[in-house]
């Protein structure tokens, strides 16, 4: 079975991708969803949170105050360092886990989903790495459409992010979205036959 990493930036069309991979009988892990996922049910990673950051971060109910966790490591590189470190040790633990149950259903690969892939360390577990990128104009209208925000707002949001050149240099292989669905969803279906089953594009 085959763990492709599937990064790039926001609005880029990742999700498009997926898809492709899912309707090819892949499996999809979202590392964010992975992680808040974590957050309610993993009482191992609640409870080094707590012990490194204190009872405060967590209300009544047990739910994270993430404001109070922001505070904390805000403008603290060494908090947000040890924050980053917990995270990613724990998620990098549940993808593991998620690799070896698809491997187990027979599935042909498994995508791993993350803005933060490479940085996070669960770009180790791939075995290739896709950065799918898009130019600008296209990045904002696809999120104008998905959020329901102003284009300047979606701007701002494309300049917070590393460019799609980043995600290109540090990636085995690169999707670039020019807005032609059928024609970016038939790339994508190319390059993750190429990957999985070894076939010229």
């Amino acid at each position: 079975m085959t763990v492709i990493g599937i990064t790039g930036p926001t609005g880029a069309g990742k999700t498009t991708v997926l898809n492709v991979l899912r309707d090819m009988g892949g499996a999809v892990a979202d590392c964010d969803a992975v992680y808040h996922g974590l957050l309610r049910a993993s009482a191992p990673l609640r409870e080094e949170l707590r012990a490194r950051f204190g009872g405060e971060i967590f209300d009544g109910a047990g739910g994270l105050r993430r404001k109070a966790l922001g505070a904390i490591v805000f403008g603290d590189a060494q908090a947000l360092a040890s924050l980053n470190a917990i995270t990613h040790r724990h998620i990098v633990a549940e993808l593991e886990r998620l690799i070896a149950q698809a491997g187990a259903q027979g599935r042909p690969a498994i995508a791993l989903d993350a803005v933060a892939l490479l940085e996070s360390g669960a770009g180790a577990l791939c075995h290739v790495t896709v950065a799918v990128t898009a130019p600008e104009e296209v990045r904002a209208a696809r999120i104008m459409a998905r959020e329901g925000i102003p284009e300047e707002y979606a701007r701002a949001r494309i300049r917070a992010q590393k460019p799609g050149s980043w995600f290109e240099q540090h990636c085995t292989y690169t999707l670039r979205n020019d807005g032609d669905l059928a024609g970016f969803e038939a790339r994508a279906r190319a390059l993750l036959t190429h990957i999985i089953y070894k076939e010229d594009i």
